[in-house]
């Protein structure tokens, strides 16, 4: 899997697009909330083959972008189930910010995932773990080699839970979770560095209750 990851808008997230080297088909991982993602992929040539727009969550910066892309390729989009409440929210969320300029409409969702899920590009087979507490539904998408984790977890970091709809005692459940994944996993978070589940498990100062 080819991985080339994008960084946009005012709250600087970490968009995604990956493409299956066998096949060549692609898809994005989260949006943005602005049209600069668009603005790139339409940039490229040859065009990116997009199948499918995944969605780790539903917090405007992820997803506010995805009526614009969905005009732009006419793709399924998945989104996690138990993410239906707070995805809901997007024509509000602004507000939260003190930004009511960033409101966004909430697009088209075509695909409901739920954890143990398995959803196919081209040769890539991508898994969908279930890690609720920064949102209801956050989740994850992997393969043998690298996960996309949205705002669970950061290179020496991990994810609010004290937004709205967010869960602390989730949070933590689905961090111990998150680190029964093999160690060697590239961790792609929805910002910063990327980073590996080993090193989080043995640096990151948030996880210090799974070292106990």
């Amino acid at each position: 899997m080819e991985i080339e990851c994008i960084t946009v808008g005012e709250f600087q997230v970490n968009t995604y697009l990956i493409r299956d080297t066998a096949s060549g088909q692609a898809a994005i991982i989260d949006t943005g909330e602005t049209a600069e993602l668009a603005a790139y992929l339409a940039s490229l040539q040859p065009q990116p083959d997009i199948r499918m727009i995944l969605l780790t969550h539903g917090h405007l910066d992820h997803a506010g972008a995805l009526t614009g892309l969905q005009q732009q390729f006419d793709v399924p989009t998945y989104l996690p189930r138990l993410e239906q409440p707070l995805f809901a929210t997007l024509p509000q969320q602004g507000d939260w910010f003190g930004a009511p300029h960033m409101n966004r409409p909430c697009g088209r969702i075509d695909h409901y995932v739920d954890d143990g899920d398995i959803i196919q590009l081209g040769e890539t087979t991508l898994h969908f773990i279930s890690t609720p507490g920064h949102t209801p539904g956050q989740g994850c998408y992997y393969d043998d080699k690298d996960i996309f984790v949205g705002d669970t977890l950061f290179a020496g970091s991990v994810g609010r839970s004290d937004l709205p709809l967010g869960d602390p005692a989730l949070m933590q459940q689905s961090l111990h979770k998150l680190m029964q994944l093999p160690g060697h996993l590239r961790v792609h978070s929805g910002h910063g560095p990327v980073t590996t589940l080993d090193r989080e498990r043995e640096t990151n100062p948030f996880l210090t209750f799974l070292r106990n």
